[in-house]
């Protein structure tokens, strides 16, 4: 009985979409308080088929690094540097992961970097221009990454703007919630040599 479910344990972890889950995720997926999950969880560490990257969480091999660092600290969610990239607005490859949350912190785990910058409580948790994802990986639009960026640092340098909405980046100046950034925000654009459109 035992192996039994251990096996229904694995089953359920490796038949749902998230890669990262905390000890409360994998109750809720088998649907009952088991008084021994810790023990059973870290008995699969040891043999191979599950890992365990930060105390209390657990995580599939070959687990989404994203999901990762939205359920360390919540709430999340990944922005800045992350989103130029890949977003054309700055060329400089920078492999780190970074996010907004309500501390500073630079974490490594596996060779991997994550960094998480310190915003205002009422922008943090203000869910404009943050795309949720049903695998607990929240990430900023382009544009709200540029606004955090800036509200973060005001003199904050650019590559490329011409991949940002204006239209966008003026519905979400209101999260920040301040005519002096709103004035930042003006300066940098005016100055761009690829404004937005």
């Amino acid at each position: 009985m035992a192996c039994g479910i251990k096996k229904d344990i694995i089953f359920e972890i490796y038949k749902d979409s998230r890669t990262v889950f905390r000890i409360n995720d994998i109750t809720l997926l088998l649907g009952y308080v088991d008084n021994l999950l810790y023990q059973k969880l870290n008995y699969f560490v040891k043999q191979g088929k599950l890992l365990n990257p930060r105390r209390g969480i657990y995580a599939k091999q070959g687990y989404k690094l994203e999901e990762l660092a939205c359920i360390l600290y919540t709430p999340t969610y990944i922005s800045l540097d992350y989103v130029f990239q890949r977003n054309s607005i700055n060329f400089q490859f920078d492999s780190a992961i970074t996010n907004i949350t309500y501390q500073n912190r630079e974490l490594e785990i596996d060779n991997q970097i994550i960094r998480y910058r310190q915003i205002k409580r009422e922008i943090l948790v203000n869910p404009a221009g943050i795309l949720l994802n049903q695998n607990n990986i929240n990430i900023a639009t382009p544009e709200r990454a540029f606004l955090d960026q800036i509200y973060l640092n005001k003199n904050s340098y650019f590559d490329s703007l011409n991949s940002l909405k204006m239209e966008k980046i003026n519905n979400l100046l209101p999260v920040y919630n301040s005519q002096s950034f709103n004035k930042s925000v003006t300066k940098i654009i005016n100055n761009a040599k690829y404004p937005p459109t």
